[in-house]
Protein backbone atom coordinates (compact mmCIF):
# COMPACT_ATOMS: atom_id res chain seq x y z
CA UNK A 1 0.00 0.00 0.00
CA UNK A 2 3.08 2.16 0.38
CA UNK A 3 3.14 2.40 -3.34
CA UNK A 4 -0.25 3.76 -3.88
CA UNK A 5 0.12 6.43 -0.57
CA UNK A 6 3.58 7.72 -2.05
CA UNK A 7 1.20 8.59 -5.70
CA UNK A 8 -1.48 10.04 -3.67
CA UNK A 9 1.21 12.22 -1.55
CA UNK A 10 2.29 13.51 -5.25
CA UNK A 11 2.00 17.40 -5.09
CA UNK A 12 -1.41 18.80 -5.92
CA UNK A 13 -3.05 15.48 -6.30
CA UNK A 14 -5.73 15.62 -4.06
CA UNK A 15 -7.02 19.09 -5.67
CA UNK A 16 -7.81 17.51 -8.81
CA UNK A 17 -8.55 13.95 -8.08
CA UNK A 18 -11.74 15.14 -5.92
CA UNK A 19 -13.60 17.50 -8.48
CA UNK A 20 -12.58 14.73 -11.41
CA UNK A 21 -14.33 11.73 -8.99
CA UNK A 22 -17.15 13.85 -9.13
CA UNK A 23 -17.03 14.66 -12.92
CA UNK A 24 -16.35 11.31 -13.62
CA UNK A 25 -19.72 9.79 -12.44
CA UNK A 26 -22.18 10.51 -14.70
CA UNK A 27 -19.46 9.06 -17.12
CA UNK A 28 -20.76 5.68 -16.43
CA UNK A 29 -24.57 7.02 -16.17
CA UNK A 30 -24.92 8.57 -19.25
CA UNK A 31 -25.30 5.15 -21.42
CA UNK A 32 -28.29 3.68 -19.23
CA UNK A 33 -29.81 6.79 -18.06
CA UNK A 34 -30.51 7.93 -21.82
CA UNK A 35 -31.81 4.13 -22.81
CA UNK A 36 -33.96 4.78 -19.38
CA UNK A 37 -35.10 7.98 -20.44
CA UNK A 38 -35.79 7.37 -23.58
CA UNK A 39 -38.31 4.52 -23.01
CA UNK A 40 -39.57 6.53 -20.83
CA UNK A 41 -40.50 9.05 -22.73
CA UNK A 42 -40.97 7.04 -25.78
CA UNK A 43 -42.33 3.74 -24.56
CA UNK A 44 -39.77 2.34 -27.21
CA UNK A 45 -36.94 -0.03 -26.01
CA UNK A 46 -35.53 0.54 -29.64
CA UNK A 47 -35.91 4.14 -29.97
CA UNK A 48 -34.05 4.03 -26.33
CA UNK A 49 -30.98 1.21 -27.59
CA UNK A 50 -30.70 3.08 -31.09
CA UNK A 51 -30.55 6.43 -28.56
CA UNK A 52 -28.05 4.90 -26.11
CA UNK A 53 -26.00 3.53 -29.03
CA UNK A 54 -26.63 6.70 -30.70
CA UNK A 55 -24.62 8.65 -27.55
CA UNK A 56 -21.80 5.86 -27.01
CA UNK A 57 -20.67 6.16 -30.63
CA UNK A 58 -20.85 10.05 -30.82
CA UNK A 59 -18.56 9.86 -27.77
CA UNK A 60 -16.06 7.08 -28.62
CA UNK A 61 -15.28 8.72 -32.12
CA UNK A 62 -15.67 12.90 -31.16
CA UNK A 63 -13.76 11.79 -27.42
CA UNK A 64 -9.94 11.65 -28.83
CA UNK A 65 -10.43 15.22 -31.09
CA UNK A 66 -10.91 16.89 -27.57
CA UNK A 67 -8.51 14.61 -26.57
CA UNK A 68 -6.47 16.55 -29.36
CA UNK A 69 -7.53 20.00 -28.78
CA UNK A 70 -6.41 19.59 -24.84
CA UNK A 71 -2.96 18.48 -26.20
CA UNK A 72 -2.46 21.36 -27.96
CA UNK A 73 -4.29 24.54 -26.32
CA UNK A 74 -4.38 23.34 -22.94
CA UNK A 75 -7.32 20.98 -20.78
CA UNK A 76 -9.20 23.89 -19.18
CA UNK A 77 -9.73 25.68 -22.67
CA UNK A 78 -11.28 22.56 -23.90
CA UNK A 79 -12.68 21.05 -20.82
CA UNK A 80 -14.93 24.56 -19.90
CA UNK A 81 -16.86 25.06 -23.02
CA UNK A 82 -17.02 21.50 -23.49
CA UNK A 83 -18.77 20.99 -19.92
CA UNK A 84 -21.06 23.85 -20.86
CA UNK A 85 -22.08 22.25 -24.17
CA UNK A 86 -22.72 19.22 -22.75
CA UNK A 87 -24.97 20.85 -19.94
CA UNK A 88 -26.99 22.25 -22.86
CA UNK A 89 -26.96 19.45 -25.11
CA UNK A 90 -28.08 17.17 -21.91
CA UNK A 91 -30.38 19.44 -20.47
CA UNK A 92 -32.32 19.83 -23.80
CA UNK A 93 -32.51 16.32 -23.85
CA UNK A 94 -34.10 16.30 -20.30
CA UNK A 95 -36.74 18.99 -21.75
CA UNK A 96 -37.63 17.35 -24.26
CA UNK A 97 -37.93 13.80 -23.47
CA UNK A 98 -40.32 15.26 -21.16
CA UNK A 99 -42.45 16.80 -23.48
CA UNK A 100 -42.55 13.47 -25.35
CA UNK A 101 -40.51 14.92 -28.14
CA UNK A 102 -40.96 12.76 -31.52
CA UNK A 103 -38.09 9.73 -31.05
CA UNK A 104 -36.11 11.10 -33.98
CA UNK A 105 -35.45 14.60 -31.91
CA UNK A 106 -34.54 12.53 -29.15
CA UNK A 107 -31.74 10.32 -30.68
CA UNK A 108 -30.03 13.49 -32.33
CA UNK A 109 -30.15 15.37 -28.72
CA UNK A 110 -28.77 12.32 -27.72
CA UNK A 111 -25.99 11.93 -29.93
CA UNK A 112 -24.63 15.60 -29.14
CA UNK A 113 -24.83 14.99 -25.19
CA UNK A 114 -22.52 11.76 -25.63
CA UNK A 115 -20.45 13.99 -28.11
CA UNK A 116 -20.09 16.49 -25.90
CA UNK A 117 -19.35 14.49 -22.97
CA UNK A 118 -15.96 16.01 -21.15
CA UNK A 119 -13.27 13.26 -21.04
CA UNK A 120 -11.77 13.76 -17.19
CA UNK A 121 -10.81 10.72 -17.18
CA UNK A 122 -8.28 10.87 -20.03
CA UNK A 123 -7.30 14.58 -18.30
CA UNK A 124 -6.48 12.72 -15.05
CA UNK A 125 -4.56 10.07 -16.96
CA UNK A 126 -2.42 12.61 -18.46
CA UNK A 127 -1.86 14.58 -15.50
CA UNK A 128 -0.80 11.82 -13.89
CA UNK A 129 2.32 10.61 -16.78
CA UNK A 130 3.02 14.24 -16.45
CA UNK A 131 3.53 14.19 -12.39
CA UNK A 132 5.27 10.78 -12.91
CA UNK A 133 6.56 10.48 -16.10
CA UNK A 134 10.07 9.99 -14.26
CA UNK A 135 9.06 6.86 -12.98
CA UNK A 136 7.32 4.05 -14.74
CA UNK A 137 6.32 2.53 -11.40
CA UNK A 138 5.40 4.92 -9.78
CA UNK A 139 3.34 5.93 -13.14
CA UNK A 140 2.02 2.21 -13.48
CA UNK A 141 0.61 2.60 -9.65
CA UNK A 142 -0.99 5.74 -10.87
CA UNK A 143 -2.60 4.10 -13.68
CA UNK A 144 -3.82 1.06 -10.99
CA UNK A 145 -5.22 3.24 -8.78
CA UNK A 146 -7.59 5.02 -11.76
CA UNK A 147 -8.46 1.68 -13.13
CA UNK A 148 -9.63 0.58 -9.98
CA UNK A 149 -11.16 4.41 -9.81
CA UNK A 150 -13.36 3.65 -13.13
CA UNK A 151 -14.31 0.31 -11.25
CA UNK A 152 -15.96 2.26 -8.28
CA UNK A 153 -17.65 4.67 -10.79
CA UNK A 154 -18.96 2.10 -12.98
CA UNK A 155 -19.93 0.19 -9.82
CA UNK A 156 -21.93 3.21 -7.69
CA UNK A 157 -23.13 5.27 -10.77
CA UNK A 158 -25.69 2.74 -12.03
CA UNK A 159 -27.15 1.99 -8.68
CA UNK A 160 -26.98 5.65 -8.53
CA UNK A 161 -29.15 6.32 -11.44
CA UNK A 162 -31.84 3.79 -10.71
CA UNK A 163 -32.26 4.96 -7.66
CA UNK A 164 -33.22 8.32 -8.55
CA UNK A 165 -35.27 6.47 -11.93
CA UNK A 166 -37.43 4.61 -9.39
CA UNK A 167 -37.83 6.73 -6.72
CA UNK A 168 -38.50 9.95 -8.90
CA UNK A 169 -38.02 9.74 -12.71
CA UNK A 170 -35.18 9.15 -15.26
CA UNK A 171 -35.24 13.08 -15.73
CA UNK A 172 -34.32 13.89 -12.08
CA UNK A 173 -31.65 11.18 -12.50
CA UNK A 174 -30.43 12.48 -15.61
CA UNK A 175 -30.52 15.97 -13.92
CA UNK A 176 -28.26 15.03 -11.09
CA UNK A 177 -25.76 13.31 -13.49
CA UNK A 178 -25.88 16.54 -15.48
CA UNK A 179 -25.01 18.71 -12.18
CA UNK A 180 -22.53 16.70 -11.29
CA UNK A 181 -20.50 16.47 -14.13
CA UNK A 182 -20.54 20.52 -14.46
CA UNK A 183 -19.66 21.28 -11.16
CA UNK A 184 -16.88 18.54 -11.20
CA UNK A 185 -15.49 19.30 -14.47
CA UNK A 186 -15.51 23.30 -14.00
CA UNK A 187 -13.53 22.36 -10.39
CA UNK A 188 -11.73 20.13 -12.03
CA UNK A 189 -10.64 22.59 -14.68
CA UNK A 190 -9.67 25.58 -12.32
CA UNK A 191 -6.65 23.60 -10.31
CA UNK A 192 -4.00 23.99 -13.23
CA UNK A 193 -1.73 21.94 -10.65
CA UNK A 194 -0.38 18.86 -12.68
CA UNK A 195 -1.82 19.83 -15.90
CA UNK A 196 0.41 19.29 -19.07
CA UNK A 197 1.61 22.21 -20.21
CA UNK A 198 -0.30 22.77 -24.34
CA UNK A 199 2.42 21.91 -27.19
CA UNK A 200 1.25 23.63 -30.22
CA UNK A 201 1.51 21.29 -32.46
CA UNK A 202 -0.14 18.47 -35.48
CA UNK A 203 0.32 14.93 -36.23
CA UNK A 204 0.65 15.27 -39.97
CA UNK A 205 -2.55 13.29 -41.12
CA UNK A 206 -1.08 10.60 -42.57
CA UNK A 207 0.33 9.56 -39.31
CA UNK A 208 -2.37 10.52 -37.20
CA UNK A 209 -2.28 9.06 -33.52
CA UNK A 210 -4.10 6.22 -34.77
CA UNK A 211 -1.96 5.19 -36.70
CA UNK A 212 1.40 5.44 -34.47
CA UNK A 213 2.79 2.52 -33.88
CA UNK A 214 0.82 -0.05 -31.84
CA UNK A 215 -1.61 2.57 -31.05
CA UNK A 216 -4.53 1.22 -33.33
CA UNK A 217 -3.73 -2.56 -32.11
CA UNK A 218 -3.80 -1.02 -28.42
CA UNK A 219 -7.15 0.36 -29.19
CA UNK A 220 -8.60 -2.92 -31.13
CA UNK A 221 -7.97 -4.74 -27.85
CA UNK A 222 -9.39 -2.02 -25.49
CA UNK A 223 -12.74 -2.51 -28.08
CA UNK A 224 -12.49 -6.17 -27.11
CA UNK A 225 -11.91 -5.58 -23.15
CA UNK A 226 -14.94 -3.21 -23.95
CA UNK A 227 -17.34 -6.23 -24.90
CA UNK A 228 -17.37 -7.48 -22.08
CA UNK A 229 -18.41 -5.16 -19.66
CA UNK A 230 -21.11 -4.98 -21.87
CA UNK A 231 -21.94 -8.65 -22.93
CA UNK A 232 -21.92 -9.37 -19.09
CA UNK A 233 -24.40 -6.48 -18.31
CA UNK A 234 -27.06 -8.56 -20.90
CA UNK A 235 -25.55 -11.88 -19.90
CA UNK A 236 -25.88 -11.63 -16.11
CA UNK A 237 -29.20 -9.46 -16.36
CA UNK A 238 -30.77 -12.39 -18.55
CA UNK A 239 -29.25 -15.32 -16.48
CA UNK A 240 -30.60 -14.31 -13.45
CA UNK A 241 -33.98 -14.07 -14.51
CA UNK A 242 -33.90 -17.16 -16.00
CA UNK A 243 -33.00 -18.75 -12.58
CA UNK A 244 -35.51 -16.69 -11.13
CA UNK A 245 -33.21 -14.39 -8.90
CA UNK A 246 -33.22 -11.30 -11.06
CA UNK A 247 -32.84 -9.15 -8.25
CA UNK A 248 -29.26 -10.34 -7.94
CA UNK A 249 -28.23 -9.18 -11.28
CA UNK A 250 -26.45 -6.00 -9.75
CA UNK A 251 -25.23 -7.95 -6.58
CA UNK A 252 -23.51 -10.35 -9.94
CA UNK A 253 -22.40 -7.35 -11.64
CA UNK A 254 -21.10 -5.34 -8.44
CA UNK A 255 -18.73 -8.97 -7.90
CA UNK A 256 -17.51 -8.54 -11.18
CA UNK A 257 -16.74 -4.82 -10.31
CA UNK A 258 -15.43 -5.93 -6.89
CA UNK A 259 -12.82 -8.60 -8.18
CA UNK A 260 -12.08 -6.35 -10.87
CA UNK A 261 -11.03 -3.13 -8.23
CA UNK A 262 -8.63 -5.80 -5.73
CA UNK A 263 -6.89 -7.12 -9.48
CA UNK A 264 -6.39 -3.71 -10.26
CA UNK A 265 -5.09 -3.48 -6.43
CA UNK A 266 -2.86 -6.10 -6.61
CA UNK A 267 -1.59 -6.03 -9.86
CA UNK A 268 -0.36 -2.34 -9.13
CA UNK A 269 1.40 -3.01 -5.89
CA UNK A 270 4.21 -5.68 -7.86
CA UNK A 271 7.26 -4.22 -9.71
CA UNK A 272 6.93 -6.25 -12.65
CA UNK A 273 10.16 -7.54 -15.06
CA UNK A 274 8.44 -8.76 -17.84
CA UNK A 275 7.91 -6.46 -20.45
CA UNK A 276 4.11 -4.50 -20.47
CA UNK A 277 3.59 -5.97 -24.04
CA UNK A 278 4.05 -9.41 -22.96
CA UNK A 279 2.09 -8.77 -20.02
CA UNK A 280 -0.91 -7.39 -21.80
CA UNK A 281 -1.21 -10.20 -24.54
CA UNK A 282 -0.75 -12.61 -21.41
CA UNK A 283 -3.65 -10.78 -19.84
CA UNK A 284 -5.70 -10.64 -22.63
CA UNK A 285 -5.34 -14.13 -23.17
CA UNK A 286 -6.33 -14.95 -19.08
CA UNK A 287 -9.53 -12.99 -19.72
CA UNK A 288 -10.22 -14.75 -22.84
CA UNK A 289 -9.76 -18.35 -20.50
CA UNK A 290 -11.52 -17.09 -17.86
CA UNK A 291 -15.12 -15.95 -19.11
CA UNK A 292 -15.22 -19.20 -20.90
CA UNK A 293 -16.22 -20.28 -17.20
CA UNK A 294 -19.31 -17.77 -17.23
CA UNK A 295 -20.85 -20.12 -19.91
CA UNK A 296 -20.93 -22.68 -18.01
CA UNK A 297 -22.22 -21.18 -14.71
CA UNK A 298 -25.61 -22.98 -14.56
CA UNK A 299 -26.12 -21.72 -10.77
CA UNK A 300 -26.35 -18.15 -8.97
CA UNK A 301 -23.02 -19.49 -6.69
CA UNK A 302 -21.75 -20.54 -9.58
CA UNK A 303 -22.45 -16.83 -11.67
CA UNK A 304 -20.61 -15.42 -8.72
CA UNK A 305 -17.81 -17.15 -8.82
CA UNK A 306 -17.26 -17.04 -12.93
CA UNK A 307 -17.92 -12.85 -12.05
CA UNK A 308 -15.32 -12.58 -9.75
CA UNK A 309 -12.72 -14.93 -11.91
CA UNK A 310 -13.29 -12.40 -14.88
CA UNK A 311 -13.46 -9.03 -13.05
CA UNK A 312 -9.99 -10.12 -11.28
CA UNK A 313 -8.34 -10.75 -14.97
CA UNK A 314 -9.29 -7.65 -16.48
CA UNK A 315 -8.19 -4.61 -14.77
CA UNK A 316 -4.19 -5.76 -15.13
CA UNK A 317 -5.20 -5.71 -18.90
CA UNK A 318 -7.12 -2.43 -18.74
CA UNK A 319 -3.65 -1.07 -16.58
CA UNK A 320 -1.16 -2.23 -18.90
CA UNK A 321 -2.91 -1.43 -22.00
CA UNK A 322 -2.45 2.82 -20.61
CA UNK A 323 1.22 1.79 -19.49
CA UNK A 324 1.82 0.81 -22.99
CA UNK A 325 -0.11 3.78 -24.98
CA UNK A 326 2.60 6.24 -22.64
CA UNK A 327 5.30 5.02 -23.62
CA UNK A 328 4.34 4.21 -27.93
CA UNK A 329 3.39 8.04 -27.92
CA UNK A 330 4.65 11.63 -27.55
CA UNK A 331 4.19 13.77 -24.66
CA UNK A 332 2.71 15.77 -26.99
CA UNK A 333 -0.58 14.10 -28.25
CA UNK A 334 -0.41 11.80 -24.89
CA UNK A 335 -4.42 12.95 -23.88
CA UNK A 336 -5.74 11.84 -27.61
CA UNK A 337 -3.91 8.73 -26.91
CA UNK A 338 -5.62 8.34 -23.48
CA UNK A 339 -8.91 9.23 -25.04
CA UNK A 340 -8.60 6.25 -28.05
CA UNK A 341 -8.42 3.96 -25.45
CA UNK A 342 -11.34 5.72 -23.35
CA UNK A 343 -13.59 5.70 -26.59
CA UNK A 344 -12.65 2.36 -27.35
CA UNK A 345 -13.33 0.54 -24.42
CA UNK A 346 -17.13 2.59 -24.86
CA UNK A 347 -17.62 1.36 -28.32
CA UNK A 348 -16.63 -2.11 -27.24
CA UNK A 349 -19.84 -1.82 -24.37
CA UNK A 350 -21.99 -0.71 -27.00
CA UNK A 351 -21.14 -3.10 -29.17
CA UNK A 352 -21.22 -6.08 -26.61
CA UNK A 353 -24.14 -5.43 -25.32
CA UNK A 354 -25.94 -5.17 -29.09
CA UNK A 355 -24.29 -8.20 -29.59
CA UNK A 356 -25.48 -10.03 -26.74
CA UNK A 357 -28.56 -8.95 -26.52
CA UNK A 358 -29.30 -10.11 -30.08
CA UNK A 359 -27.89 -13.65 -29.09
CA UNK A 360 -30.22 -13.88 -26.13
CA UNK A 361 -32.96 -13.21 -28.67
CA UNK A 362 -32.15 -15.94 -30.86
CA UNK A 363 -30.25 -18.26 -28.75
CA UNK A 364 -31.29 -18.14 -25.26
CA UNK A 365 -30.11 -16.49 -21.58
CA UNK A 366 -26.45 -18.39 -22.18
CA UNK A 367 -25.50 -16.94 -25.52
CA UNK A 368 -24.74 -13.44 -24.53
CA UNK A 369 -21.53 -15.35 -22.28
CA UNK A 370 -20.04 -16.82 -26.02
CA UNK A 371 -19.26 -13.14 -26.88
CA UNK A 372 -16.40 -12.30 -24.31
CA UNK A 373 -13.98 -15.17 -25.06
CA UNK A 374 -14.32 -14.73 -28.58
CA UNK A 375 -13.88 -11.36 -28.92
CA UNK A 376 -11.03 -11.59 -26.55
CA UNK A 377 -9.40 -14.14 -27.62
CA UNK A 378 -8.98 -12.72 -31.37
CA UNK A 379 -7.47 -9.91 -29.36
CA UNK A 380 -4.78 -11.68 -27.47
CA UNK A 381 -4.17 -13.60 -30.99
CA UNK A 382 -3.81 -10.21 -32.89
CA UNK A 383 -1.13 -8.82 -30.05
CA UNK A 384 1.15 -11.95 -30.02
CA UNK A 385 0.82 -11.48 -34.19
CA UNK A 386 2.03 -8.36 -33.79
CA UNK A 387 3.90 -8.09 -30.50
CA UNK A 388 6.71 -6.19 -31.88
CA UNK A 389 4.30 -3.09 -32.65
CA UNK A 390 3.79 -2.48 -29.06
CA UNK A 391 8.21 -2.15 -28.41
CA UNK A 392 7.99 1.87 -28.05
CA UNK A 393 10.09 3.50 -30.27
CA UNK A 394 13.08 6.01 -30.03
CA UNK A 395 11.71 9.45 -29.12
CA UNK A 396 14.02 10.46 -31.52
CA UNK A 397 11.83 8.67 -34.27
CA UNK A 398 8.31 9.34 -32.87
CA UNK A 399 9.35 13.09 -32.53
CA UNK A 400 9.49 13.57 -36.42
CA UNK A 401 6.14 12.46 -36.59
CA UNK A 402 5.45 15.88 -35.01
CA UNK A 403 5.21 19.27 -36.96
CA UNK A 404 4.84 22.59 -35.51
CA UNK A 405 1.22 24.26 -36.03
CA UNK A 406 1.26 27.75 -38.02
Amino acid sequence: MKSYLAVLASPGAWRFLAPALLARLPYAMLQIGILLLVEWSTGSYGAAGIASAAAAVAQALIGPQTGRLADRYGQARVLVPQALLHGLALGGLLALAAAHAPAAVLVAVATLAGGSMPQVGSMVRARWAHLLGGSQDRLSTAFALESITDELTFTVAPVLLVALSTGFSPVWALAAALVMVVTGTLAFSAVRRGAPEPVPVVVRARHGVLRMRGVALLAAAFVAIGTVFGSLQVGITSSTAALGQAGAAGAVYGTFSGASMVGGLLYGLVRWRARASHRLAAAVGLLSAATVALGFAGSLPALYGAAALAGFVIAPAVITGYTLVEQLVPTEVRTEAFTWLNGATGLGIATGAAVAGQLVDRLGTGSAFLVPPVTTGLAALLLVLFLRRLAPAAHASRGRELVTAS
